[in-house]
């Protein structure tokens, strides 16, 4: 039993989640810490008015709505995910694709034996005369699904 869960511990996925989780809170605490000091102010210089909005409020029948909060809270998230957008995802992204580009696997090709057209080798039909391929040379033999599998 405890060698079981000594394995899942030790197991590589386990680690790297655990790495990441606390990566994660940090990187955090720095893209939160750079929108309420650079990021918020901007947004009160730009529209004239203070860039902390947690003092807005209206009142209706004696109870207090605080609406400053909730804005606080949007913008907040707003700027988080641009920041995160454009400082990571997109640059990262960039650096996969140069590194890793995607390569295309060609598809094999062969002539159908009929009309000679340039089909996929592992067709079973000619897509210009629908002559049956398969079991030829140059294609794969498959059998037929009404025939008993052997």
């Amino acid at each position: 039993m405890f060698k079981g869960f000594r394995s899942f511990l030790l197991r590589g996925n386990v680690v790297d989640l655990a790495v990441g989780i606390v990566i994660g809170a940090a990187f955090t605490a720095v893209v939160t810490g750079f929108v309420t000091a650079f990021l918020t102010p901007l947004i009160g210089v730009a529209t004239g008015a203070v860039g902390d909005f947690s003092q807005k409020h209206f009142v209706v029948g004696g109870t207090n709505f605080p609406y400053g909060a909730f804005l606080n809270a949007l913008i907040s998230f707003v700027l988080i995910a641009a920041v995160i957008y454009f400082a990571v995802v997109v640059p990262v992204g960039k650096l996969q694709n140069r590194f890793n580009p995607v390569k295309e696997t060609p598809v094999k090709k062969a002539d159908c034996p009929e009309c000679l057209s340039t089909v996929p080798a592992a067709a079973t039909r000619c897509a210009h005369c629908t002559s049956e391929l398969a079991g030829r040379p140059g294609f794969p033999a498959q059998a037929s699904p009404l025939e008993p599998a052997r």
